[in-house]
């Protein structure tokens, strides 16, 4: 394929003369034409009974019918034939002989007898011969030549001279190369408009960069379909990205094939996914064959999800390795998936890096498994720095630990931005903590949500209450126990018993010992003192202190004093202290009922 994007050279032709015993009359065109004849108006034989007058008047010395023969046969490849006429019409002056003798030679392989020739004609103001030529220095790295003899072929209007001024220019990174791209892709020149699009969308002027990736893609550009596809798809326009990452796709490009398959699995078309990765997988599309073997993987197929994440990784794919040690450790083989984790964290996957050091901490290695957390954090991944926040916390290095939580937390980890806000409560910066509060509970965390919720209620703020409710309410129907016992509470001083009682209920019903102690009191308040004393038994035997007080009173009341004694025992070691020493100066007095 040729790098600049069109041909080593290009052909000069004349216009055919009306009269052809007048060739002296014909001026020179410098056009860039895909056959001296028009085929869809001459027929077969009267093209033939053309060339035959055309031939003759050469053979007589007619200059323009020898360049226009030289030129035909050029063109269907009889150089023997062609040579002699051309040879003939340049040695009588004709410029355009002179390109097509030059383009003749460089297919024959004799590239410095064609370029002599091309500068004859570059000389006489061939533009065509002044972009070969340019090309010819461009080959043999003579920039400066290169440069100087494109460009008098772009000043002239030459369209191919223009884009390849303009990649010279590109290549060199001068800011030059802008003009020359939009002067050919002006004329329809398909990568120069692709190239131009580039262009604008790395300046971040979307807008008329579409607009050049919509014209290339009109052409039939693949990779400007691909781009335009890619562009619509970041926009949310998924069924236009979808009709041009079809269109590339059909044209063999298998990125197109790939990302026409996420939309389609995304739109709830698995199978036409599939068919999409399959042919871009088995074009060397890395990601395509990750997709395909996450979609068998998902489906139990490992085998065949193991085959394609295989061929992912023979593409050039990290991703294939760190997915087979995904493979291997949901399957227990550790050994293999530690295997597969290594060689894709050596290759810089960031994941892998992380998930080989998880894997090592597991097995007792903390001293291995840090390196590769370090390294994973580097790299950019959110779970491998609050992993390291997590290692640097346990070894009671508290600042190390605060600053991975918070790098982890500024790329949106909910846990890490949970412990960030734990720390600053614990400093007395309620406002910074309330800021990390808001983003892990906003992120689902349950905790947050009632830490959010207990801040509100205790700051100054006006309307703090009524939204620090909301984020219990939020807490608790994510199953926090605490958050459904405050939510009773506020519930209960608003006089809302029976709401009070269904958070208290649901929070005792998951093992809260404060849920059932507080149900007691509301059922007991309610003349429900034999229920009550049920959730106060669970509450106690929970290690809830008060509940074991209230129910060494009840068996008091009843008379029971042996079991009275027995529940301010608990009640003592239970705690707290107030409720500790109410309950020793209940059994003191048991005692002495006792003895008595």
């Amino acid at each position: 394929m040729d790098p600049m994007g069109d041909g080593v050279s290009v052909l000069e032709a004349r216009p055919l003369p009306r009269d052809t015993d007048d060739a002296t009359s014909v001026s020179e065109q410098p056009v860039e034409a895909a056959a001296v004849l028009d085929d869809d108006v001459l027929t077969a034989r009267e093209e033939a009974e053309l060339q035959a007058r055309y031939r003759r008047a050469a053979d007589l010395g007619d200059t323009a019918a020898q360049g226009m023969i030289g030129t035909l046969l050029l063109r269907r490849g009889d150089l023997d034939g062609a040579e002699p006429y051309l040879r003939a019409a340049t040695s009588a002056g004709d410029r355009a002989a002179a390109n097509n003798l030059g383009v003749l030679l460089h297919q024959r392989g004799y590239a410095d007898e064609a370029a002599g020739w091309w500068r004859i004609a570059a000389v006489a103001g061939s533009a065509a011969a002044a972009h070969a030529l340019g090309r010819h220095y461009r080959e043999r790295g003579d920039e400066p030549a290169a440069e100087y003899w494109l460009r008098q072929a772009a000043e002239t209007g030459h369209v191919l001279g223009a884009y390849a001024l303009a990649d010279l220019l590109e290549h060199r990174s001068d800011v030059g190369a802008e003009r020359w791209y939009r002067a050919a892709a002006e004329h329809g020149h398909r990568e120069a408009t692709y190239r131009l699009a580039r262009i604008c969308a790395e300046r971040g002027e979307e807008a008329e960069a579409e607009q050049w990736y919509r014209q290339a893609a009109a052409r039939g550009h693949t990779r400007a379909a691909l781009r335009l596809g890619t562009l619509l798809e970041q926009r949310g326009e998924t069924r236009e990205a979808t009709r041009w990452y079809l269109t590339a796709a059909k044209d063999g490009d298998p990125r197109a094939a790939c990302a026409l398959g996420f939309l389609l699995r995304d739109a709830g078309d698995v199978e036409g996914a599939a068919d999409w990765w399959r042919r871009a997988a088995q074009e060397g599309d890395g990601q395509a064959a990750n997709a395909l073997g996450a979609l068998h993987a998902q489906e139990g197929e490992t085998q065949t999800a193991e085959r394609w994440y295989r061929a992912a990784l023979e593409a050039g794919d990290d991703n294939g390795a760190y997915n087979l040690g995904l493979l291997c450790a949901a399957r227990g083989r550790v050994p293999q998936a530690e295997q597969w984790y290594r060689r894709a964290a050596y290759a810089g996957h960031r994941e892998a890096a992380n998930a080989l050091a998880v894997l090592l901490l597991q097995g007792g290695d903390a001293a291995g498994a840090e390196p590769w957390f370090s390294k994973a954090a580097e790299a950019g991944s959110v779970d491998a720095a609050f992993n390291l926040g997590i290692i640097c916390a346990g070894r009671e290095d508290h600042t190390a630990a605060h600053r991975w939580y918070e790098r982890a937390a500024a790329a949106g980890h909910t846990e890490a931005a949970l412990q960030v806000a734990m720390a600053l409560q614990r400093e007395g910066d309620l406002t910074g903590a309330e800021k990390h509060l808001r983003c892990a509970a906003g992120g689902g965390s349950a905790e947050a949500a009632f830490r959010l919720g207990a801040v509100l209620e205790q700051g100054p703020a006006e309307g703090g209450a009524e939204e620090s409710e909301e984020w219990y309410e939020r807490a608790a129907r994510l199953g926090h126990r605490r958050a459904q016992v405050r939510l009773g509470m506020c519930a209960a001083r608003r006089g809302d018993s029976e709401t009070a009682a269904r958070w208290y209920r649901l929070a005792a019903e998951a093992g809260s010992r404060n849920g059932a102690f507080n149900l007691g009191l509301l059922l007991a308040r309610e003349g429900s003192e034999a229920e009550a004393a049920l959730w106060w038994t669970i509450a106690a035997q929970g290690g809830h202190g008060r509940a074991a007080l209230r129910l060494a009173l009840l068996a008091a009341r009843r008379g029971e004093l042996d079991e009275a004694g027995k529940w301010c025992d608990q009640a003592v070691e239970c705690g707290p202290a107030e409720v500790a020493e109410r309950a020793a100066r209940l059994a003191d007095a048991l005692r002495q009922e006792l003895s008595a």
